[in-house]
């Protein structure tokens, strides 16, 4: 499995999703909002502004990012063949 492919697919999904999240804040009633769990995941994200939403769309990627760097060497080492 590569990193890259596996990095690129969940930051992107990662920040779709925060960024349908953030839409459907600004659109449906307060008590069906997830801004905070957002807040309490990203340092920085408080609902709304621009500079918080770019803060939060950049931990977003980088989230995914991470989780590509810890699962792709652990599927590897464990998908690996026996010589």
């Amino acid at each position: 499995m590569k990193i890259t492919v596996l990095g690129n697919a969940l930051s992107l999904f990662l920040l779709i999703t925060f960024t349908l999240c953030i839409l459907w804040g600004l659109a449906a009633p307060e008590g069906l909002h997830m801004h905070q769990a957002w807040e309490r995941m990203m340092p920085g994200f408080h609902f709304i502004s621009l500079q918080s939403f770019l803060i939060g769309a950049v931990e977003a990627y980088l989230y995914g990012w991470y989780a590509a760097v810890v699962f792709v060497p652990l599927y590897n080492f464990f998908n690996r063949e026996k010589a």
